[in-house]
């Protein structure tokens, strides 16, 4: 949240920022303006475009978006999150090392949709309640990520991203 902007401030984040976070950052934009989503990488090359293999599964749902490059996760951007809202256990620990203020602020969207509670408050006090911290990252709070595979394995990691989604926007 800024001054110019109330909306909570919510960064899906990946590796790449290739895939799963290109596809939670498109759905949560195509169905909420009430969130503001940014799209990062803990391992991102700056700029790049989308995949047609993650084109092509976004449009599997209905949904486009012409405009993504790639983004690796700035200081700034984990700084200002509200909640950072990460695809597997290494993305929590890469955040807990490279930006450990962000760290209460980070869990894998596997966890979120489990125990971020719904309400009134603000989701960053919310968020805080939930001490994120220190709390474990199992290995089983993976979206596995499809690249290197066919338009298929693209096709249900947009499906599981979907369903995941509909689970955590109601609760932001």
């Amino acid at each position: 949240m800024t001054e110019s902007d109330p909306r909570p401030v919510v960064v899906m984040l990946c590796t790449g920022n290739a895939v799963r976070s290109v596809m939670a950052t498109v759905i949560g934009r195509d169905r909420t303006d009430a969130v503001r989503f940014i799209g990062a990488g803990t391992h991102s090359i700056e700029g790049l475009p989308m995949s047609g293999r993650t084109r092509r599964a976004l449009e599997s749902l209905g949904l486009a978006d012409g405009s993504h490059r790639s983004h690796q996760l700035t200081a700034a951007e984990a700084g200002g999150a509200d909640l950072i809202v990460a695809f597997a256990p290494e993305h929590v620990d890469y955040v807990r090392r490279v930006h450990p203020e962000a760290a209460a602020r980070t869990a894998t969207i596997k966890r979120l949709v489990d125990v971020l509670p719904p309400g009134p408050e603000p989701l960053a006090q919310r968020v805080a309640a939930l001490n994120l911290a220190d709390a474990p990252v199992p290995y089983g709070e993976e979206v596995v990520d499809p690249g290197g595979f066919d338009d298929d394995i693209f096709i249900a990691c947009a499906r599981e991203v979907d369903s995941l989604m509909d689970r955590l926007l109601p609760l932001l």
